[in-house]
């Protein structure tokens, strides 16, 4: 027989507290005493008591939920570029830990933008996460300016200033540059990401300071971070530069797409072109040959974006820019 769910009134009379007593102690109140909250606590454990979380809510103004926003479409976020099910994994084992639920939303479109917008004002999130920002995205600063709580994934182009994790693009770049110059190459070339992302930017500024100590011309052509992108930027670099021998690919994936245009041309890795590229995705370790890559700690900065938005929506302070450390990891390309 179909039991009936135990109610705060009957956790109240197990317990020997008031209804009130035992609503405080559901909702997380300070002001209840040490024998009481132990009574509550014993008597929902005996009795399985489940807090109704519609109910909790409209008390707490809390519902437990924090949303990943990504400005991308959903082809692109499940496609085989794997920062975004990184960010996505470290960022559920944040919220699973603290016991919140994800809300994963995307964000391409200005209809979508509202919608989360409308989403976010009727405080069906906590706090929202923002990763893979284009250009002076609107979204971040018309959140934090309703007061939910918003932390990024690098730095938001534009006057406002959100808290963010990162990694220092500029200086992973310039230390994958030098490795490549102190190898003995002289021609070095750049498949850069978009230039209306912050990692993109970075990325591109790291390679032309790095390749200005060395003395050579820089060589630019510009991708979107996918596969196509990069082998179709590779073909660029080598028509207007056929003596390159080595490149630096601002993403793996893009730096996969190049080693098949170099493939493809006759070009031998790293014989004739050395390649590096910028992730240290899983693919990277069984391209041919594997990639030599500049690390970043994907799922960490996932941990880390959740970390930082749960502290926020607790009314803590957070440090403005958290930036994590990449490593040089040296395989076969270069």
């Amino acid at each position: 027989m179909h039991r009936p769910r135990p109610t705060l009134e009957n956790v109240a009379r197990q317990a020997g507290v008031s209804r009130a007593t035992v609503s405080r102690v559901v909702n997380g109140s300070t002001t209840v005493g040490e024998d009481s909250r132990e009574a509550v606590l014993r008597a929902i454990q005996e009795l399985g008591y489940i807090p109704n979380q519609a109910a909790r809510s409209l008390v707490t103004q809390r519902t437990d939920s924090f949303a990943l926003v990504l400005p991308e479409e959903p082809g692109r976020v499940f496609s085989d570029d794997q920062f975004f099910p990184g960010v996505v994994r470290g960022v559920s084992q944040e919220l699973e830990a603290a016991d919140k639920q994800l809300v994963l939303m995307m964000a391409r479109s200005a209809a979508s933008r509202d919608r989360i917008e409308r989403f976010a004002l009727a405080r069906h999130v906590d706090g929202v996460m923002m990763a893979s920002i284009h250009g002076a995205d609107p979204l971040p600063a018309a959140l934090a300016r309703m007061g939910i709580p918003v932390v990024c994934n690098e730095r938001a182009l534009g006057a406002t200033a959100l808290p963010y994790v990162g990694v220092d693009n500029a200086a992973g770049t310039a230390g994958a540059v030098r490795h490549l110059a102190a190898s003995g190459r002289t021609r070095i070339g750049t498949v850069a990401g978009p230039q209306d992302m912050v990692a993109g930017i970075d990325r591109l500024a790291g390679y032309r300071a790095a390749l200005r100590d060395t003395g050579q011309e820089p060589s630019v052509a510009v991708g979107d971070f996918t596969r196509e992108s990069g082998a179709v930027a590779m073909r660029e670099l080598l028509e207007r530069q056929p003596g390159l021998d080595a490149v630096f690919v601002a993403s793996d994936l893009m730096a996969i797409g190049a080693l098949r245009t170099l493939r493809q041309a006759g070009r031998r890795v790293p014989d004739d072109v050395a390649v590096v590229g910028f992730d240290d995705i899983e693919p990277a370790r069984y391209t041919e040959p594997p990639l030599t890559t500049v690390r970043q700690p994907i799922a960490e900065i996932g941990r880390r974006l959740a970390a930082q938005v749960l502290r926020l929506a607790a009314g803590e302070r957070v440090e403005p820019a958290l930036i994590l450390p990449t490593e040089l990891v040296v395989r076969d390309s270069g």
